[in-house]
C-alpha cells in the first residue's frame, strides 16, 4: 500500500535522511537535481510522489534532455541521483518498481565532458597521502595533476630525468628505445614541480620504486615489478583511484562499497561511472592551472598543448569563472 506525501516533502525528508552519510558536494548534487525534479513534477501538476509512472520520469529525462539541453554525461549522472531517490521512495513504500524501470541514457566518451574539480582532485591526494603514501598510484596521481603530462610522457621519464634538488623533470623523445612522444622533438622540454609532488616522488624512489633496468638497458623512474608501466597499467589507476568509493568512501549511486564490483577488481573500475580515465586528468589540471590564473601562452608550454589546441579542447571553465578571473586580474573587486 503506498503512502501519499508531495514531491517536495519527499525529497526534503530524503535529503535530511542522507546529509549525515554523504559529502557536501554529493548533497549538493542530489539537491540541485531534486529541486529541479520537484519543479517540474508542480509544473506537471504531480500532486502526490504515488501518481508517478513510468512515463513521467521518461518525460522528465525528455524535458532535460531537449528543453534544458544537458549533455549525454550530465543527463546521465541526473537520471542516476533520480533512481537513488527513487529507490529510497521505494523502501518507503512511496513508489513501486519505478527505479530499477528507467531507461538510462547511454553517456558518450567525449573528454570534453569528463573531468574532475580541483576540491576532487584534493581529496584524492588526501586520500592517497593518509592511506597510500609514496606508492605508485601516489606518485602517478601528484605527477599527472601537477604536470599534465600524458601517459606516454609520464612512462617515457627515466630516473636521470629527474632532479629532485632543482625540482624538475626532463623530457625526451627517444623512439628508438621504445618511448615515444607524441609530438615527438617538439614535446622535449624541461617542466617545474612543486616542492610536495618532489617530495611524493623522492619517497617513492625511496620505498617502492623498483630498483630494475628495462630491455633498452634504460632505469624508468615509475616501475612495476616487471618494468617500466604499459598504458594499461597506468590507466587502470587512475581508473581505480577517482572512484568515489575509494577516495571518499561512499558511493554516489546509493551501493554499498564492498557491493560494487569495481571497488573489488582494479579491471573493472572502468566500469564506475565516476571513474575518469587519464586524460581527463590532463584536462582537469590544464584548467586548474587557468582557473589559478596562469597564462595560456606559459600553459601551452608547459603542457605541450597549442594556445589553440588548449582553447578549443582543454579550457573547461565556465564564461562565468573566466569573468570571475578577469575580475581579479583588473583589480575589480
Amino acid at each position: 500500500m503506498t503512502r501519499k506525501i508531495s514531491p517536495e516533502r519527499a525529497v526534503e525528508r530524503y535529503l535530511n535522511e542522507r546529509r549525515a552519510d554523504i559529502s557536501e558536494s554529493t548533497y549538493y548534487n542530489h539537491s540541485s537535481l531534486l529541486s529541479q525534479f520537484v519543479g517540474w513534477c508542480e509544473d506537471e501538476e504531480i500532486d502526490y510522489v504515488n501518481e508517478l509512472d513510468g512515463f513521467h520520469i521518461s518525460d522528465f529525462k525528455i524535458h532535460r534532455r531537449d528543453e534544458d539541453g544537458v549533455n549525454s554525461v550530465t543527463l546521465y549522472n541526473q537520471m542516476t541521483v533520480l533512481r537513488v531517490f527513487l529507490r529510497w521512495c521505494e523502501s518507503r513504500e512511496l513508489v513501486e518498481d519505478l527505479a530499477d524501470n528507467i531507461l538510462m541514457p547511454v553517456p558518450e566518451d567525449d573528454s570534453r565532458d569528463t573531468m574532475i574539480d580541483s576540491e576532487t582532485a584534493a581529496q584524492i591526494l588526501q586520500h592517497l597521502q593518509k592511506f597510500e603514501y609514496g606508492t605508485l598510484k601516489h606518485v602517478v596521481f601528484a605527477l599527472l595533476w601537477d604536470t599534465g603530462f600524458r601517459i606516454g610522457t609520464l612512462r617515457a621519464i627515466d630516473l636521470d630525468d629527474y632532479h629532485s634538488e632543482e625540482q624538475y623533470i626532463e623530457v625526451r623523445h627517444r623512439p628508438e628505445s621504445g618511448t615515444p612522444l607524441k609530438n615527438k622533438h617538439g614535446a622535449e622540454r624541461e617542466v617545474n614541480l612543486h616542492e610536495w609532488v618532489c617530495d611524493v616522488v623522492d619517497d617513492y624512489i625511496e620505498m617502492y620504486r623498483h630498483d630494475i633496468v628495462d630491455d633498452a638497458g634504460r632505469e624508468p623512474l615509475i616501475t612495476t615489478k616487471h618494468g617500466r608501466p604499459v598504458r594499461s597499467n597506468i590507466r587502470g589507476h587512475i581508473n581505480s583511484m577517482t572512484r568515489p568509493c575509494v577516495y571518499a568512501g561512499e558511493c554516489p549511486h546509493g551501493r554499498e562499497p564492498d557491493s560494487c564490483e569495481a571497488a573489488q577488481r582494479r579491471d573493472a573500475a572502468q566500469r564506475c561511472p565516476d571513474s575518469v580515465p587519464p586524460h581527463a586528468i590532463r584536462r582537469s589540471a590544464i584548467t586548474s592551472w587557468l582557473n589559478d590564473g596562469h597564462s595560456k601562452e606559459l600553459l601551452s608550454d608547459r603542457m605541450n598543448v597549442s594556445v589553440k589546441t588548449l582553447e578549443k579542447h582543454y579550457d573547461a571553465r565556465t564564461e562565468s569563472e573566466k569573468r570571475e578571473l578577469r575580475r581579479e586580474e583588473f583589480g575589480m573587486e
